[in-house]
């Protein structure tokens, strides 16, 4: 078994060391030495890798360890796939991944919207190279441009033993560019069917006389209609960055990235009307239900920070990382929340509408400190790890709300509407976390044991404008143990059991009493196959069992009562690979029987809404090797996607359906096309409905071709 080791310290190594070697040392005699095979790119589990099929992930366990060796459930999507399926959002990128339900809410340009083992992710476990993005119920959300990223790790299952607050169901680690120390680059430049166009660039190289410096610069841009009417996609991100390598033992990565979105609501319609029949017929997706030119989205948000690293010897390391995160957003909407009459009839289909704005101000300070150990004790290696870390998070959140005029969905007049000036919300929010955590990877021969425990104390001060302040406090325990033997034929099995916990802000309705923290426990089972036959790539099973208890809901009488709990239990099969050397896959299938528990006696039993238990996909992309048709890459995908409910009580279904994407590339010496579609057949459907009266479409066929070239 390998033991985690300085793995990117040894890169930044090498590639220094190539480009560093002196003149006289090129003009000595040449020595015969042994020849060697080099295969592919080495993964240090948050670089590059080639192909579909990673072999390290870094977010398990916050170091490079194999995937194959890991006691629970990651996977990882990578640049080549996020660039062979044309992937425009984190959203996109996931569709073909186990375990992640992602366009819950359809084609929502505003945010990425995700479900982890059937519980939503994208509030507390939304992280970015490694630290926590998060986020707020108040529409204050992050978004990341998937041009911007190397690779996304999906962790599933509770993450809290490392990184603290966060989802039971997994957490999403998107690994940004950083320069490798290679001197190249990239433009591309595409536009699709609905006049929507974008370019990139990714360029990167070295500096200093020594060549210990590397820098890489990444922007992308987009701007252009949507499908749907009235409704842009406007955005650009601008990402630079630099490595300080002044010794093999030390390296300082500095970045900063900047990200603009300028885009629109989304639509909430009714059940009935977009799932079934109305009197009338079916809604049109493409119908706008806001107002044009007052409805809007905008985001701006900015990072900067460093990562460092010390290596004192073979055993010792040191690790920082700190960044510095600020966003502002601007939402101006008018949504849907049913029929005004109740029910719709042949010639009336009006839409009740309801009038909102909000301008949420958010900052975030994060730092990670680490260090690693490697010792031995007898015939056990350990790889300690010891960390403290703390954010600070800062919220100012104004919100306001009115009534607006109906709307005619079969003959939409719109009438004009100026801002809310009632407001409901007026309030600033300062959250502290401390957290202190230890973990020990324990090799024994072909035996791998994982222990990880940390002890987390939040803070958060309410000051409320136009209602009363609170503060709330909080300390929670969590841990970890996983447990895996790796036989000599490439199979793994795994067990593990681990814990989570989320702080939940506000009081009892009727007890009065400060809400405790939201925790989750997970059993987990699983194998892990390393095959010689897929080049690399894996075969994954796992099996859990994740129970999420004290979620505020409804007894039925009163709101606010923390006595809920939801479990969610299934399998995931996963697999990712290469079958031949020019056949590349990845596919999936998720099933779970997700339950509510606990809390209002009618919903006990019943699903959530907007969770399909059963999902599952498969891509396939095979490139010409030789020939006439020497260059040429075709790619397909199916996705299919389980029924859901509409309502807690289970009687309104959302049926399930079949989609299908399609790719078709050249490559050219440093020129390729692409021309990609997703949704090939336009097939109308329904992603999901949160509640009877808001429903959403998934997205219509898209047909995109795009242009680079890379030097």
């Amino acid at each position: 078994m390998m033991a985690a080791t300085s793995c990117k310290t040894l890169l930044r190594l090498a590639l220094l060391t190539g480009v560093c070697l002196p003149v006289s040392a090129l003009a000595q005699t040449p020595t015969e030495l042994e020849s060697i095979e080099v295969q592919g790119v080495f993964d240090d589990g948050q670089g590059p890798f080639e192909g579909y099929a990673a072999e390290a992930s870094v977010s398990a366990t916050k170091g490079g360890r194999p995937i194959i060796e890991t006691p629970q459930a990651v996977s990882v999507v990578g640049a080549d796939f996020i660039s062979d399926t044309a992937a425009r959002t984190v959203t996109e990128a996931t569709r073909y991944s186990p375990g992640i339900r992602s366009e819950t809410f359809g084609n929502d340009a505003r945010n990425d919207w995700f479900l982890l083992r059937g519980f939503t992710s994208q509030v507390s476990s939304y992280f970015v190279d490694g630290l926590a993005l998060k986020s707020s119920d108040s529409f204050a959300t992050w978004k990341m441009n998937p041009y911007l990223l190397e690779r996304i790790d999906v962790l599933r299952g509770p993450s809290s033993s490392l990184y603290g607050s966060s989802n039971p169901g997994g957490l999403i680690n998107m690994v940004t560019k950083r320069p490798t120390g290679e001197i190249g680059g990239e433009i591309t430049t595409g536009i699709n069917e609905h006049g929507r166009g974008n370019f990139g660039i990714d360029a990167q190289g070295v500096a200093g006389r020594s060549g210990d410096w590397a820098w890489r610069f990444v922007a992308s841009g987009n701007a252009g209609d949507t499908e749907y009417d009235f409704i842009d996609d406007d955005g650009f991100a601008i990402m630079p960055s630099l490595i300080w390598t002044p010794s093999e033992d030390t390296t300082l990565e500095l970045y900063a990235n900047v990200q603009a979105f300028s885009t629109n609501g989304q639509n909430f319609l009714p059940y009935v009307g977009t799932e079934v029949d109305a009197p009338f017929g079916r809604i049109d997706p493409e119908t706008f239900t806001s107002e044009p030119g007052y409805d809007a989205f905008k985001r701006t948000q900015a990072m900067a920070g460093y990562e460092f690293e010390h290596r004192f010897n073979d055993r010792v390391t040191v690790r920082q990382n700190l960044r510095y995160a600020h966003l502002d957003i601007d939402f101006t909407n008018v949504y849907g929340v049913g029929y005004a009459t109740g029910s719709p009839t042949a010639t009336n289909a009006d839409l009740a509408r309801f009038n909102f704005i909000t301008t949420p101000q958010l900052g975030l300070f994060s730092v990670d400190n680490q260090a690693e150990f490697l010792a031995e004790t007898g015939p056990l290696s350990h790889t300690l790890l010891f960390g403290v870390d703390y954010a600070r998070f800062d919220l100012d959140d104004e919100a306001g709300f009115d009534f607006a005029p109906s709307l005619d969905l079969l003959n939409p007049v719109y009438s004009g509407i100026t801002a809310p000036t009632t407001r409901y919300s007026d309030q600033s929010t300062v959250q502290r976390q401390l957290g202190l955590y230890v973990q020990d990877q324990i090799e024994y021969g072909n035996w791998d044991l994982v222990l990880s425990g940390r002890s987390d104390f939040v803070d958060t001060d309410i000051d409320n404008n136009i209602g009363a302040d609170s503060s709330q406090s909080s300390e929670a325990l969590s841990g970890r143990a996983g447990l895996m033997y790796g036989f000599d034929n490439g199979i793994s099995p795994y067990v593990s059991v681990s814990r989570s916990f989320l702080p939940v802000i506000g009081t009892d309705s009727v007890s009065g009493a400060a809400f405790d923290p939201e925790t989750g426990i997970q059993y987990e089972a699983g194998v892990k196959y390393q095959p010689a036959f897929l080049g690399g790539g894996y075969i994954g099973l796992s099996v859990f069992d994740l129970t999420r208890e004290n979620v505020v809901t409804s007894d039925g009488i009163n709101f606010n009562r923390q006595i809920g709990a939801v479990n969610s239990q299934g399998f995931e099969l996963e697999a990712a690979g290469q079958i031949t050397p020019d056949l590349k896959f990845v596919g999936s299938y998720t099933w779970y029987d997700l339950t509510i528990e606990e809390g209002n006696p009618v919903e006990i039993g019943n699903v959530p809404t907007a969770a399909p238990e059963q999902f599952a996909s498969l891509w396939l992309d095979y490139t010409v090797p030789q020939g006439a048709l020497e260059g040429v890459s075709v790619g397909g995908g199916v996705r299919y996607v389980g029924r859901s409910y509409a309502d807690t009580a289970n009687t309104l279904e959302v049926g399930d359906t079949v989609l299908v994407d399609a790719a078709l590339r050249y490559e050219k010496d440093a020129f390729a096309a692409a021309l990609n579609v997703s949704n090939l057949f336009d097939e109308t459907y329904v992603a999901g409905c949160s509640s009877p009266t808001a429903c959403f479409y998934g997205e219509g066929r898209e047909v995109g071709l795009t242009l680079s070239y890379r030097w």
